[in-house]
């Protein structure tokens, strides 16, 4: 799994509240087997026309967003079934992290069991990113070690973040590595269960 300690990007707005995973990844693409090439399918029904080509008003088609790998989002992001393929989508697009008001609790953590750093802001900062990517690129700084934002002003806002799932995208784990730290006293305990069941403990 990719990991970060801090995450320096250019963002994209998705300005709607309520952003369900069906919206997120449409349930036609759900037939794949991979985890991978599901961006190519993020926000399908909003980003294509009917005949293929780029929605040029959709908000991620636009200039200023190609590129961006961070993504600013309405509130309750992610809500709607609780299929992981919406993180997937949202990782292979290239989004390293998510800001929103709120999330979808199996939606956020989806999210953090695939690397996405998913951060809930007040809105009323949040207001206050969009108003400025309005007017022009704007590129924050999430620092995940030190759980401070730097928003496009300048200014610093704090974030509180599960500190287990710090660890892990910190450290590029999932549940099975992060299992596998633990390698030398569980192949103990095992060889300990032998022993015991053998009944030759001395």
């Amino acid at each position: 799994m990719r990991h970060y300690k801090s995450i320096q990007a250019k963002c994209a707005v998705l300005k709607r509240d309520n952003i369900d995973t069906d919206q997120i990844i449409p349930k036609q693409f759900l037939k794949r087997i991979e985890k991978t090439g599901f961006g190519d399918y993020l926000f399908n029904d909003w980003r294509y026309l009917d005949d293929g080509a780029e929605n040029p008003d959709f908000e991620l088609n636009k200039t200023h967003a190609k590129g961006a790998e961070i993504l600013i989002a309405g509130a309750n992001f992610g809500c709607g079934s609780s299929r992981e393929h919406a993180p997937w989508a949202l990782k292979d697009y290239g989004f390293k992290a998510v800001i929103a008001p709120s999330f979808a609790d199996i939606f956020y953590n989806n999210c953090l069991k695939n690397g996405i750093v998913a951060v809930s802001l007040d809105e009323t900062v949040i207001s206050g990113w969009i108003r400025q990517y309005e007017k022009q690129v704007v590129e924050i700084d999430v620092d995940l070690e030190k759980q401070v934002i730097s928003g496009p002003d300048g200014k610093k806002q704090s974030f509180e973040f599960d500190p287990f799932w710090k660890e892990m995208i910190m450290n590029g784990w999932d549940e099975i590595s992060y299992t596998l730290q633990s390698e030398s006293s569980i192949t103990q305990y095992e060889d300990e269960k032998e022993v015991d069941k053998l009944g030759i403990r001395s």
